[in-house]
Formats: structure tokens, sequence, C-alpha cells
């Protein structure tokens, strides 16, 4: 991956962080895009002197449909296309469908579907013409577990993003280009913080369920080099997705049903 050029989105903080910091200890350079600049830009500082890297940022937010374009036209501008693209933006929407504002779902749907689809269209040509690419799309276990009540789209958009990646890496691989699904559990970050459901999740959950964002990175880009379709870190992570898929679907929605409130906020 030396020399390569890996664009990280939501990479102001936690597994987007995370991603930074992996990829240039590889001698990547990286362009780093998230709406917080003075993060991003103290991220680049930090990378560029540690690691003798180059460091791009580009504030952006992909609620705005016009992001993903204006990112990759950024890039263009100061040199070349990314070889490396982890989608890894992404939040959750506390609340029932019914009771959140459409405009609020509608933005989430731009950021977690409609914006890494766009990104991956849009840098996917230049891959293959280079006959070298490595796409993550950071996805959650949720999305191999059944839905439960409360941030209604998360788990489906996250399932979403699961079968993007299975169907772009088997039309992707004969060139050169590797996709990945990358499918964490709890994750020490800070996406309950920007949510408000911190407290409420630490209280339900033991610390066995939890993994560091750098265990998750690491999992994660030996996952796409091995190209790996879709990966979970961590066994128990695996241990609770093929559950899933052994019970009955009843069962499932039922086991949801009883211990989703435990740690989502309604």
């Amino acid at each position: 991956m030396a020399r390569r050029l890996a664009l990280v989105t939501g990479a102001s903080a936690g597994i987007g962080t995370a991603f930074a910091r992996a990829l240039a200890a590889k001698g990547c350079d990286v362009a780093l895009t998230a709406r917080r600049t003075d993060r991003l830009t103290a991220l680049a500082t930090e990378l560029e002197t540690r690691h003798g890297v180059s460091a791009r940022v580009i504030a952006a937010d992909l609620a705005d449909p016009a992001a993903p374009a204006a990112i990759l036209a950024a890039l263009a501008d100061r040199g070349p296309a990314p070889d490396i693209l982890i989608n890894n933006a992404g939040y959750g929407l506390p609340g029932t469908f019914a009771e959140t504002s459409w405009a609020d779902q509608a933005a989430f749907i731009q950021v977690m579907m409609t914006a890494p689809c766009e990104l991956a269209h849009r840098v996917l040509p230049g891959m293959r013409a280079r006959r070298y690419g490595r796409i993550v799309n950071v996805a959650s276990l949720a999305g191999l577990l059944p839905g439960a009540a409360g941030h209604t789209l998360y788990a489906a958009s996250k399932a979403f993003l699961i079968r993007f990646s299975q169907s772009l890496h088997l039309e992707a691989a004969a060139g050169g280009v590797h996709v990945t699904a990358l499918c964490p559990g709890f994750t020490y970050s800070e996406f309950h913080d920007a949510n408000g459901t911190r407290d409420l999740v630490t209280s339900a959950t033991g610390r066995w369920m939890w993994q560091s964002a750098e265990a998750v990175v690491a999992d994660g880009l030996s996952a796409v080099e091995a190209n790996r379709p879709v990966h979970t870190p961590g066994v128990h992570n695996r241990m609770i997705a093929g559950f899933a898929r052994l019970i009955p679907e009843g069962a499932a929605l039922r086991l949801m049903a009883s211990q989703g409130a435990r740690i989502r906020k309604l």
C-alpha cells in the first residue's frame, strides 16, 4: 500500500481516525474528509509528522448530495485518484420512524447509503484501469441481525451496504479491485456519544462485547487484502451473527424486541 492514496470518510473520530492512522503507518498518503476541520487538520499534521506521508484535508458533509463529487474533484485538482476508499462515515438516528422528521431520515439515507455508493461508483473506473483498488464499506453486525425498534433505518442501511459490497466484490475482483463489507459490533468510539446512547448501551452490555477501533481496523485491512466480501471482526460477534442465522425468524424478532430496548433510545 505504500504511496497509494487512501480516501477515508468520517475520519475525524473513532474507526475513521483509526483507519487513517493504520493506512499512514503502512506508507499510504491519505485524504481525510469529515465535517470537523479542526480535528482533520490535527490528524493530518500528526500523520505527516509521524509517518512522512501526505495528508490532505477536505471538509465536507456527506448529507449534501453534491459532496461526493466535490470531494473527488478536490482530489483531482491536487494529484492522483484514490486507490483505496474507506466508506466509514455514519451515525445513528435515535427514535422511531414516525416520530422523526423525513428531512432527518432523508439525510441519513444520503450519508449511509447514497454517498458510499456514489463514491465507489466514481473511483471504481480508475481502480480498474490501474488494476488495483481496495474498497472497505464499514457496515455493522446490526446488518446481519433482524431489525429492532428504534434507529429504524440503521440496521437496514448496514444490510444494504453488506449486499452492495457482495455484489461489487463479484463484479470487481477480476480487475484487481478488492471489496469488503466490515461488520463490527460494539466499538469504543464517539458513535454512542453522538446519538446520546452511551450510558444506556454501556450499562446494558458486558465489556467482553466491546472492541477497540484499532482492533476493528486491523481486522478490516487484513480482510480486504484477502478479498473477503464480508468480514465480522471478533469471535463473539461472529458467534452472534451465526446464532441469528440459525434460529427461526420469528424467534429472532422476539429476541430483538426484548433486547433492543436495552440498548436503543426510542
